[in-house]
């Protein structure tokens, strides 16, 4: 049997190293599906149970394992399902590429049945390079440029294959005119600012005296020299959400995340720095880096298309990170006044004491803080971690500490619920040795999160670690919008809105063949815990909190207290727990010493 171009483009898939691509079936892609029947499912089709979870589950697998993650579905439906996790890899910088089905070219144009204008659907979220084969001897340069263009733009591509091109026999493109041959190997590379940027960069941080480093994702490869360049200018090292598995969180000078789901140390450490040095990050909330003049500041970034942004920088140093710093650091001065050092080292104890003291408070069944704090010390030094969009995104940021070897991450920039299941399955295919654990709240499990159970269990037996721990938040309420009614806007809960209803989704889990395990009471936060990283295959394991314990930001603004409080005079349903709960978790700043939680 001749090659088809379907065949053709698993075997290219296979050809770029690919071992797995995420999907869900359909007609617009039968004769995909044929081939890979053909090919003895190489690369690994893995079933979904909605494309918008393979679609997560590629970014997953792109986001820890550094490859591009692939999926896979048909027109219509299938193509629009993967617009949300094409968009989380899109403002997230992660290289996916999606590979689609279309209606057969004779009746595009005629309104047949799933006719999507795909081009136009996907002219946004793969405006990097979206293309539609319609000849066999397209295919190679037009999925050779989505591979090479999702690796070097680090965002999602898409290649669009009408149901009867999947179907026709391949042949290579010939030497002839309007013919576009392509190749396949993508070497590396790497950029360096110029040496004139590098001395500018230099004379400003060489003249700070209190010197502040902001590290995102875009400096995970330039460990050591972040390192090497605080203990240079003693300087305190923050992190962007997406960045909180750059550096282990137990070097002294490591204030954690910064922002609204920050901690107070790195607050303070952007209030007070008259110096900034940003590596790898394009953190959006600008209110929470330095007042404007008030800093002089530097930014390394390696695209140039996203540097500059976000604060005044005077000197913006394109080029990989590590890369640049190796070449800075020559140049740079040790400061030998360690004032503002011990200072940083002093907060970030106090801080880690405050954060002990809040989660041992008292709460209604249990305090929410508490279950991702005892988390912390067991997870395993090759734990990969993922985090939902919500209230535990707050937990997630404020109370694990990242160990070296430990991976994290979330939906940084899109804030999407329902990630961080598909993202642990994608890890798992990523890294098949190591544990994950995904930490959801209830209303992203109700979303899509106890539907990848089926996927989770579906495959564990693949994966040489089999552990997929699932930590549910189960308050029944939408926490996270919650607070944000409560203090952005001063309105009471709107329980219509906001008010889940009540699952068990440890007994959801054991109905599936997982372990489940339901949690009622503080004194079981922590042997739930061993248990389900001790179990022989994915578990899920339930906490009832208490959705009145409040996410309260390191520096809560007069406005915003202003407003809760209105909130709660105009009838919020849980006024008294609010109020009594946030006044114990604030007044855990100010106790000296470390003893006991003021409950």
């Amino acid at each position: 049997m001749s090659e088809t171009v379907a065949d053709r483009i698993l075997a290219r898939l296979r050809e770029w190293d690919v071992a797995d691509v995420f999907g869900y079936p359909g007609d617009g892609i039968n004769g995909l599906l044929a081939a890979w029947g053909r090919a003895g499912n190489t690369p690994r089709f893995i079933q979904a149970r909605h494309e918008e979870m393979a679609a997560f589950q590629a970014v997953g697998y792109a986001k820890f394992s550094g490859r591009v993650g692939v999926c896979a579905a048909t027109s219509g439906p299938g193509a629009i399902h993967l617009l949300n996790g094409l968009y989380d890899a899109k403002l997230d910088h992660v290289p996916v590429v999606a590979i689609v089905g279309q209606t057969h070219r004779s009746a595009m144009g005629g309104s047949y049945q799933q006719e999507v204008d795909l081009h136009a659907l996907y002219k946004d979220v793969a405006s990097d390079f979206v293309e539609t084969v319609t000849v066999p001897e397209q295919l190679p340069n037009v999925l050779d440029r989505a591979m090479r263009t999702a690796y070097g733009r680090r965002a999602p591509t898409a290649v669009i294959v009408p149901a009867d091109v999947q179907d026709m026999t391949y042949s290579e493109p010939s030497h002839a005119f309007k013919m576009v041959p392509s190749s396949l190997d993508r070497s590396a590379w790497e950029t360096v600012p110029a040496q004139e940027s590098l001395e500018h960069a230099a004379e400003i941080l060489n003249a700070g005296d209190k010197v502040a480093v902001l590290v995102g994702q875009g400096a995970a490869g330039a460990k050591a020299e972040v390192v090497q360049v605080a203990e240079l200018l003693g300087a305190g090292i923050a992190k962007a959400l997406l960045g909180m598995d750059v550096l282990p969180d137990d070097r002294p000078n490591v204030t954690g995340p910064i922002g609204l789901l920050g901690t107070r140390p790195s607050y303070e450490l952007m209030r007070d720095c008259d110096t900034l040095l940003t590596i790898g990050s394009s953190f959006p909330y600008s209110q929470f880096l330095p007042e404007y003049g008030k800093a002089r500041a530097v930014q390394i970034d390696h695209d140039p298309h996203m540097i500059g942004m976000r604060y005044p920088y005077e000197v913006n140093l394109i080029g990989d990170a590590a890369a640049t710093l190796r070449r800075l650091i020559p140049l740079l001065r040790r400061n030998e006044a360690r004032d503002w050092y011990d200072e940083i080292c002093a907060a970030v104890e106090r801080w880690d004491d405050v954060m002990r003291r809040r989660a041992e408070l008292s709460a209604d069944p249990i305090n929410p803080e508490y279950v991702a704090h005892r988390l912390s010390p067991l997870l395993p030094d090759d734990a990969i971690v993922t985090a939902d969009s919500g209230s535990v995104t707050n937990w997630y940021a404020r109370h694990l500490r990242f160990r070296e070897g430990m991976r994290g991450s979330l939906s940084g920039t899109l804030a999407t619920m329902g990630c961080a299941v598909p993202y642990a399955i994608g890890a798992k295919f990523a890294h098949p040795d190591r544990p994950a654990v995904a930490l959801v709240g209830d209303g992203a499990m109700q979303m899509n999160g106890a539907a990848e159970l089926i996927t989770a269990a579906k495959y564990a037996q693949d994966w040489d670690d089999p552990r997929l721990v699932v930590g549910v938040w189960n308050n029944r309420d939408l926490n996270q919008v919650t607070w944000e009614m409560r203090a952005m806007g001063g309105a009471p809960q709107f329980e219509p809105s906001q008010a889940l209803p009540d699952v068990s989704y440890a007994a959801l889990a054991s109905a599936m063949g997982l372990t489940g395990i339901r949690v009622e009471k503080p004194e079981g936060v922590e042997p739930a815990w061993r248990e389900a990283l001790a179990a022989d295959g994915p578990a899920v394991v339930e906490f009832l909190t208490d959705p009145s314990v409040p996410p309260i930001p390191p520096h809560a603004t007069w406005d915003q207290m202003e407003a809760t409080a209105k909130s709660l005079l105009k009838g919020d349903p849980d006024r008294g727990d609010v109020a009594k709960r946030g006044l114990k978790a604030k007044l855990q700043e100010f106790l000296p010493g470390s003893g006991p939680a003021a409950d």
